[in-house]
Protein backbone atom coordinates (compact mmCIF):
# COMPACT_ATOMS: atom_id res chain seq x y z
CA UNK A 1 0.00 0.00 0.00
CA UNK A 2 1.74 3.31 -0.94
CA UNK A 3 1.40 6.54 0.50
CA UNK A 4 -1.38 8.11 -1.11
CA UNK A 5 -3.66 5.18 -0.20
CA UNK A 6 -2.46 5.09 3.25
CA UNK A 7 -3.80 9.05 3.60
CA UNK A 8 -6.45 9.47 1.38
CA UNK A 9 -8.38 10.70 4.76
CA UNK A 10 -6.08 13.62 5.08
CA UNK A 11 -6.21 14.42 0.93
CA UNK A 12 -9.17 14.99 1.08
CA UNK A 13 -10.23 16.72 3.95
CA UNK A 14 -7.09 19.10 3.13
CA UNK A 15 -8.50 19.14 -0.75
CA UNK A 16 -12.28 20.24 0.73
CA UNK A 17 -10.50 22.62 2.97
CA UNK A 18 -8.75 24.38 0.85
CA UNK A 19 -12.23 24.13 -1.73
CA UNK A 20 -13.84 25.69 1.30
CA UNK A 21 -11.52 28.67 1.80
CA UNK A 22 -11.13 29.61 -2.10
CA UNK A 23 -15.12 29.80 -2.45
CA UNK A 24 -16.45 30.94 0.85
CA UNK A 25 -16.37 34.28 0.47
CA UNK A 26 -19.50 34.49 -2.19
CA UNK A 27 -22.67 32.82 -1.64
CA UNK A 28 -23.88 33.07 -4.64
CA UNK A 29 -20.68 33.69 -7.02
CA UNK A 30 -20.09 36.58 -9.12
CA UNK A 31 -18.11 37.46 -12.01
CA UNK A 32 -14.99 37.63 -10.04
CA UNK A 33 -16.26 34.79 -7.55
CA UNK A 34 -17.00 31.02 -7.12
CA UNK A 35 -20.20 30.07 -5.14
CA UNK A 36 -19.91 28.93 -2.17
CA UNK A 37 -19.30 25.32 -1.67
CA UNK A 38 -19.57 24.79 1.82
CA UNK A 39 -22.44 22.42 1.92
CA UNK A 40 -20.64 20.15 -0.64
CA UNK A 41 -17.78 19.96 1.20
CA UNK A 42 -19.30 19.19 3.86
CA UNK A 43 -21.03 16.62 2.24
CA UNK A 44 -17.86 15.25 0.89
CA UNK A 45 -16.35 15.18 3.78
CA UNK A 46 -19.02 13.08 5.28
CA UNK A 47 -18.31 10.53 2.16
CA UNK A 48 -14.58 10.95 1.87
CA UNK A 49 -13.76 11.28 5.68
CA UNK A 50 -16.54 10.24 8.20
CA UNK A 51 -14.99 10.84 10.80
CA UNK A 52 -16.71 13.70 13.72
CA UNK A 53 -12.82 15.02 13.83
CA UNK A 54 -13.01 16.36 10.41
CA UNK A 55 -16.73 18.36 11.13
CA UNK A 56 -15.39 20.21 13.60
CA UNK A 57 -12.26 21.30 11.99
CA UNK A 58 -14.48 22.05 9.47
CA UNK A 59 -16.84 24.08 11.48
CA UNK A 60 -13.96 25.52 12.93
CA UNK A 61 -12.88 26.34 9.62
CA UNK A 62 -15.82 28.34 8.32
CA UNK A 63 -16.25 29.90 11.42
CA UNK A 64 -12.14 31.16 10.91
CA UNK A 65 -13.17 32.03 6.98
CA UNK A 66 -16.26 34.41 8.11
CA UNK A 67 -14.59 35.86 11.31
CA UNK A 68 -11.51 36.95 8.66
CA UNK A 69 -13.70 37.66 5.90
CA UNK A 70 -15.55 40.55 7.99
CA UNK A 71 -12.38 41.73 9.81
CA UNK A 72 -10.20 41.80 7.14
CA UNK A 73 -11.92 41.84 3.70
CA UNK A 74 -14.79 44.46 4.63
CA UNK A 75 -17.59 41.66 3.61
CA UNK A 76 -20.83 42.64 5.35
CA UNK A 77 -21.53 41.34 8.86
CA UNK A 78 -24.97 40.91 7.84
CA UNK A 79 -26.03 37.59 8.11
CA UNK A 80 -24.11 36.92 11.78
CA UNK A 81 -26.61 36.94 14.41
CA UNK A 82 -28.21 34.68 16.94
CA UNK A 83 -29.11 32.32 13.85
CA UNK A 84 -25.62 31.92 13.38
CA UNK A 85 -24.97 28.53 16.14
CA UNK A 86 -27.82 26.92 13.00
CA UNK A 87 -24.94 26.64 10.63
CA UNK A 88 -23.55 23.40 13.06
CA UNK A 89 -26.67 21.58 12.53
CA UNK A 90 -27.02 23.14 8.91
CA UNK A 91 -23.29 21.35 8.38
CA UNK A 92 -24.01 18.40 10.10
CA UNK A 93 -27.26 17.28 8.32
CA UNK A 94 -25.14 17.49 5.09
CA UNK A 95 -22.10 15.70 6.40
CA UNK A 96 -24.34 12.95 8.14
CA UNK A 97 -26.20 12.57 4.75
CA UNK A 98 -22.66 12.37 3.23
CA UNK A 99 -21.25 9.67 5.93
CA UNK A 100 -24.51 7.50 4.87
CA UNK A 101 -24.00 7.76 1.31
CA UNK A 102 -20.83 7.09 1.30
CA UNK A 103 -20.93 3.11 0.76
CA UNK A 104 -22.95 3.58 -2.33
CA UNK A 105 -19.77 4.17 -4.81
CA UNK A 106 -20.52 2.10 -7.90
CA UNK A 107 -21.95 3.95 -11.11
CA UNK A 108 -24.54 1.53 -10.71
CA UNK A 109 -28.07 3.74 -11.00
CA UNK A 110 -28.90 2.59 -7.43
CA UNK A 111 -26.18 3.99 -6.01
CA UNK A 112 -25.72 6.66 -7.63
CA UNK A 113 -29.53 7.52 -7.35
CA UNK A 114 -29.21 6.91 -3.44
CA UNK A 115 -26.57 9.43 -3.53
CA UNK A 116 -28.43 11.90 -5.13
CA UNK A 117 -31.42 11.84 -3.43
CA UNK A 118 -29.23 12.19 -0.07
CA UNK A 119 -27.38 14.68 -1.47
CA UNK A 120 -30.84 16.76 -2.78
CA UNK A 121 -32.57 16.47 0.58
CA UNK A 122 -29.52 16.97 2.89
CA UNK A 123 -28.91 20.32 1.13
CA UNK A 124 -32.61 21.00 0.90
CA UNK A 125 -33.09 20.52 4.87
CA UNK A 126 -29.79 22.65 5.19
CA UNK A 127 -31.19 24.92 3.42
CA UNK A 128 -34.78 25.48 5.83
CA UNK A 129 -32.55 25.11 8.67
CA UNK A 130 -30.64 27.86 7.99
CA UNK A 131 -32.74 30.19 6.09
CA UNK A 132 -35.73 29.66 8.44
CA UNK A 133 -33.73 30.55 11.42
CA UNK A 134 -32.23 33.60 10.57
CA UNK A 135 -35.46 34.77 9.42
CA UNK A 136 -36.45 33.96 13.04
CA UNK A 137 -33.59 34.50 15.09
CA UNK A 138 -32.17 37.73 13.43
CA UNK A 139 -34.28 40.40 14.37
CA UNK A 140 -33.90 41.80 11.03
CA UNK A 141 -37.36 40.25 10.10
CA UNK A 142 -39.59 40.96 12.58
CA UNK A 143 -42.92 41.50 10.63
CA UNK A 144 -42.01 38.62 7.90
CA UNK A 145 -45.53 37.20 6.68
CA UNK A 146 -45.47 33.54 5.59
CA UNK A 147 -46.46 34.73 1.87
CA UNK A 148 -42.68 37.31 1.88
CA UNK A 149 -41.15 34.26 3.26
CA UNK A 150 -42.22 31.67 0.46
CA UNK A 151 -41.54 34.72 -2.05
CA UNK A 152 -37.79 34.84 -0.17
CA UNK A 153 -37.56 31.18 -0.15
CA UNK A 154 -38.23 30.60 -4.10
CA UNK A 155 -35.22 33.26 -4.97
CA UNK A 156 -32.49 32.33 -2.73
CA UNK A 157 -33.44 27.95 -2.68
CA UNK A 158 -32.31 27.35 -6.21
CA UNK A 159 -28.79 28.79 -6.02
CA UNK A 160 -28.18 27.60 -2.96
CA UNK A 161 -29.10 23.39 -3.50
CA UNK A 162 -28.06 23.88 -7.35
CA UNK A 163 -24.21 24.75 -6.50
CA UNK A 164 -23.95 22.41 -3.79
CA UNK A 165 -25.22 19.73 -6.40
CA UNK A 166 -22.95 20.75 -9.36
CA UNK A 167 -20.04 20.74 -6.71
CA UNK A 168 -20.76 17.76 -5.13
CA UNK A 169 -21.83 15.59 -8.27
CA UNK A 170 -18.46 16.57 -10.24
CA UNK A 171 -16.40 15.61 -7.88
CA UNK A 172 -17.92 12.51 -6.99
CA UNK A 173 -18.17 11.95 -10.75
CA UNK A 174 -14.72 12.02 -11.31
CA UNK A 175 -13.82 10.09 -7.87
CA UNK A 176 -15.84 7.19 -9.35
CA UNK A 177 -14.61 7.66 -12.57
CA UNK A 178 -11.33 7.36 -11.15
CA UNK A 179 -12.30 4.65 -8.87
CA UNK A 180 -13.55 2.83 -12.38
CA UNK A 181 -10.36 2.87 -14.30
CA UNK A 182 -7.83 1.94 -11.02
CA UNK A 183 -10.64 -1.23 -10.45
CA UNK A 184 -9.47 -2.15 -14.42
CA UNK A 185 -6.16 -2.13 -13.35
CA UNK A 186 -6.87 -4.27 -10.58
CA UNK A 187 -5.57 -1.54 -7.47
CA UNK A 188 -7.35 -0.76 -4.69
CA UNK A 189 -9.99 2.36 -4.44
CA UNK A 190 -8.82 5.71 -3.37
CA UNK A 191 -11.87 6.70 -2.56
CA UNK A 192 -13.75 4.06 -1.31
Amino acid sequence: MNWVQKNTKYIALCALTILMALTRSDHFGSAISLPDASLAVFYLAGIFTGGVMSLGILLAEAALLDYVAITHWNVSDYCISPAYIFLIPTYATVFLAGHWSKKYTSFKTGDVSIQLVLLFASATIAFFISNGSFYWLSGKFPDLSIVEYAQRVAKYYPAYVSSTLIYSCSILLATKTFNMLNKEKETPEVFS
